[in-house]
């Protein structure tokens, strides 16, 4: 079975705002107010269009957040190694300059336990690596690296279970090895010694 989670930069940065798709508004808004086209006089507008300085001010916002989004995928996929499920996905935002910008992501990894105690403790280890990468990891990102350290510290217990069990099992033989080399009477307590006091 495999199991599958996000991690990645997914919130909405409060200077760039919601993304286009969640605000069509915003988008007519931005069209309306965003753009200064020069005109040739005549009612034609000219080939160049200049950005009003708070278009500006947002364009270079998104600039940023797209920058730190890419970069806090890639360091996801560069931690995850063979448990990414896929490359990085992203949350365009249209700019007023008309070019989508990354406002979020995902990367999607692999979170099933492995095989074995130990082969589950080497994954939640880098489960929980990938999780961690990025310089600033998001709520999803924590959320995902609590779960791989939980997972680990079941397979610990479970490994510890199965070493008590071996363990248990081995001292059991050695016991009866012991009590056929000295007799049969080697496994009883012997009788306590007795002390005669003569006054």
């Amino acid at each position: 079975m495999e199991f599958t989670m996000s991690i990645g930069a997914v919130t909405i940065s409060p200077a760039v705002g919601q993304p286009e798709r969640f605000s069509p508004l915003a988008r007519d808004t931005a069209r309306a107010t965003g753009f200064v086209t020069a005109g040739n006089g005549n009612g034609n507008p000219a080939s160049t269009t200049t950005l009003t300085p708070e278009a500006l001010k947002l364009v270079d916002d998104l600039k940023a957040r797209d920058t730190e989004v890419r970069q806090h995928e890639q360091a996801h996929l560069a931690a995850a190694g063979g448990l990414a499920i896929s490359g990085a996905t992203y949350t365009y935002q249209r700019g007023p300059n008309g070019v989508n910008y990354a406002i979020g992501g995902e990367v999607q990894i692999d979170t099933s336990p492995g095989a074995t105690p130990q082969e589950t403790i080497a994954r939640a280890a880098s489960i929980q690596a990938a999780a961690s990468a990025p310089a600033e990891p998001s709520g999803a990102d924590r959320a995902v690296a609590a779960a791989a350290q939980q997972m680990a510290a079941q397979a610990r217990a479970e490994l510890a279970s199965q070493e008590t069990d071996n363990t248990g099992g081995a001292a059991a033989a050695t016991f009866e090895r012991m009590a056929r080399s000295y007799g049969a009477d080697a496994g009883r307590p012997a009788a306590a010694p007795a002390v005669n006091v003569y006054a």
